[in-house]
């Protein structure tokens, strides 16, 4: 169990910070250099990659776009990248889930997310591989968000095959302090600001605390509270950084609830069956980067050392397994990550054809202890644990120590890469990369006694062809390899009741492939126009489960699929923009019923998203902006078109005003039209008391927030 974290008091606010006394910096400017060294200027809320970008689907969010969009929970920032939806199925304290081109990325598996150069997804986690909690994230101190998707990248590798995301902090931000309060029990208190020191040296520092209750019965009583110190030397490219962050949380878990309890009038739609699921939560990181020319190219280092805690109690088949005790399950996790990463830049001319080599080692270590516990109203720890299997019924079988399963696991990842830019004219350039990955891992389990060890090493070639720009448009054609690494509990099995290891029986790196084909253009004038088609394949899979303590084999699968991005800017103050994605996924098999299949299609997997705003900034003393998301139908129960999930549509808004002074208020509105869908539905066996001992298939709901307004008081001084 994860130790107490000290934030009962959490709802008293100091609203006298020591931070407040910091002086006033310069903000952040209208350009900055981009990772080859040239300049990229700014224009409203997406960088111009034309003539950069690898691939037609890269891009880089600005810093004014994060400013001005409406977000609900930190998450919800990188629903700024086209075609990506984060939603939420549990509480404030839990990571968030991810969907983007036809796939259900759960709580992060294909989905790679790096901040200032630290990994955030944490493999074989307590809950789920490839989890991404982005809960310490302050979003008033992101500089940006550059992004890719497709395994087109040689610097990107573990989780990120699918999609990735390198969120930048800001090196300075103004001395400033906010107050936001909310209805549904919102607060939320921020302060920080930038001590100038001499010879261009700085000292940010921010703190920002949280409370929120939601609508749910009972309610969250979430408290958060998140602080950052950032050193820095230098420019970007000659000079160096160190940060220190801290993150801890706790409160209610509103899980999906049955929605047969809800019209039998059990709970209501905001309620739960289990009032006792929590989350607590804790991560501590202290980080490094450092720049430098070194001889005829740029060096860059990164350092990190993270130290996280997590635990989650979770009910989501209620009575099926304990029909006397419920099948609350506790999970735990305590883990430290040490690592870092260093590349070497070097740019040439050849016979008038213009080279860029970047050569690059990442270094990764997990050091981890995950447990699993059956419980009841989270504080009694039951000696009987049960695990579910595909071809049978539960089994039963007792605890060792109170744990159902209990590994200590250690992972070292050693990634090398190379990638090759080449300009053989003004209006033709190929990227070529090769990228490989080693990982060793051990496992021990004090429950089954089983011990297993063993490695893999995964080459991934990678290339695009760039043609133009002609008119100022580029068409782009990209292939390459990539992968996501596998729970080392399944390689090994050491799972209880589910026989000896077998270490490298199941691969520790599933591999994937993608073609895409696109173009970007400029040559309308005030229109960014972006379009990709892409297909991806994955292979077949075994990615163990925390929820049910078992292995799952997957099918191979493919996404085929377009996207279409828009910005459209007919003033200097306004901005229109719009995100279309289709997709279309399958199974890719022969046999279905080898995998228990009826139908090739595949449950949570959405095949349309849609999204379209209008920003404002520099209208006098106005700004603010709207935004529509829609998440398309798709099906719930593997293997079968039916039942189905119409998805959700969701409005938000916010508008703020500047005064004199420095002082600004903001109001902002979620759910607008108070829509009543769910933001996450899923289609599985649970039971309630009294029903039949094998349970009732059914829907699981958690509905969208009701429409909610919260108000911000800001002074820059």
């Amino acid at each position: 169990m994860s130790p107490a974290y000290g934030l009962r008091s959490m709802h008293r606010f100091p609203l006298c910070l020591s931070l407040l006394a910091l002086p006033t910096c310069a903000f952040a400017a209208d350009a900055t250099d981009g990772a080859d060294g040239t300049q990229i200027v700014v224009t409203a809320s997406r960088r111009d990659l034309l003539g950069q970008a690898g691939t037609a689907s890269q891009g880089s969010v600005s810093r004014e776009e994060i400013a001005l969009r409406p977000i609900y929970r930190p998450g919800q920032l990188f629903e700024s990248i086209p075609g990506l939806v984060v939603t939420i199925h549990s509480g404030e304290g839990k990571a968030q889930q991810y969907l983007i081109r036809g796939y259900n990325l759960d709580h992060g598996t294909d989905f790679a997310n790096f901040v200032d150069d630290m990994p955030v997804n944490r493999p074989t986690n307590a809950h789920g591989q490839g989890y991404s909690d982005l809960g310490f994230l302050i979003p008033q101190l992101v500089a940006g968000i550059d992004y890719t998707k497709g395994p087109y990248s040689a610097a990107i590798g573990d989780f990120g095959s699918v999609a990735a995301a390198h969120t930048r902090l800001v090196d300075a931000v103004p001395t400033q302090a906010s107050v936001t309060v909310g209805t549904d029990g919102y607060q939320d208190v921020f302060t920080g600001g930038t001590l100038h020191l001499s010879g261009g040296r700085r000292l940010l520092g921010a703190l920002d605390l949280a409370h929120y209750d939601g609508p749910w019965q009972p309610g969250q009583n979430f408290r958060k509270v998140n602080g950052v110190l950032r050193y820095g030397e230098g420019t970007a490219n000659d000079g160096f950084t160190v940060t220190a962050m801290a993150y801890a949380s706790q409160g209610r878990l509103i899980t999906d609830q049955p929605e047969r309890a809800i019209e039998q009038g059990l709970i209501s739609r905001y309620g739960t069956l289990d009032p006792t699921d929590t989350s607590k939560s804790q991560r501590y990181s202290l980080s490094a980067r450092f720049a430098k020319p070194v001889g005829p190219g740029q060096l860059a280092v990164s350092l990190y050392a993270i130290r996280s805690t997590m635990t989650l109690w979770n009910n989501f088949t209620h009575y099926l397994d304990d029909p006397v005790y419920g099948d609350q399950e506790e999970q735990d996790e305590q883990r430290t990550t040490l690592g870092g990463a260093a590349s070497y830049t070097v740019k040439a001319s050849l016979a008038g054809i213009g080279l860029e080599t970047v050569a690059g080692l990442m270094l990764r270590y997990d050091a981890a202890f995950v447990d699993r516990k059956h419980t009841w109203h989270r504080d009694t720890i039951l000696p009987t644990c049960y695990q579910q299997q595909d071809d049978g019924p539960t089994y039963a079988y007792a605890a060792v120590g109170g744990n159902c399963t209990a590994d200590h696991v250690r992972i070292v990842t050693v990634s090398p890469y190379v990638q090759e830019t080449v300009r053989w004219t003004p209006w033709l350039r190929t990227v070529l990369g090769l990228r490989a990955d080693y990982t060793h891992a051990s496992d021990h389990s004090d429950v089954s006694g089983i011990r297993g060890s063993g490695g893999q090493w995964l080459a991934q070639p990678k290339g695009s062809l760039i043609l133009g720009p002609w008119a100022r448009t580029e068409f782009y054609f990209s292939a390459g390899r990539g992968f996501h690494s596998n729970d080392v509990r399944g390689v090994f099995g050491t799972v209880p009741n589910e026989g000896g290891g077998t270490g490298g029986a199941t691969p520790f790196l599933s591999a994937t492939t993608g073609i895409e084909a696109g173009m970007r253009t400029n040559i309308v004038p005030h229109l960014s126009l972006q379009f990709a088609a892409f297909q991806q394949d994955f292979g077949s899979e075994l990615v163990y489960n925390p929820d049910t303590g078992q292995d799952e084999a997957g099918a191979p699968s493919r996404r085929q699929g377009i996207e279409i991005s828009a910005q459209y800017h007919p003033f200097g103050w306004l901005e229109l923009n719009t995100d279309l994605a289709f997709s279309r996924p399958r199974y890719r098999t022969d046999n279905l019923a080898a995998y228990g299949l009826a139908e090739p299609y595949i449950a949570d997997a959405p095949n349309f998203i849609y999204s379209a705003g209008v920003l404002v900034d520099g209208l006098g003393s106005w700004s603010g902006s709207l935004q529509w998301r829609r998440l398309g139908t798709h099906s719930l129960d593997d293997g079968h078109l039916y039942p189905q999930d119409s998805g959700y549509s969701e409005w938000n808004l916010e508008a703020g005003y500047a005064f004199r002074g420095g002082w600004k208020v903001q109001v902002g509105i979620f759910n607008l039209f108070n829509s009543r869908d769910a933001s996450a539905d899923y289609y599985y066996v649970s039971r309630l008391p009294g029903e039949a001992s094998d349970g009732v298939a059914g829907f699981q709901t958690h509905p969208l927030e009701p429409r909610s307004a919260r108000f911000t008081l800001a002074k820059v001084f």
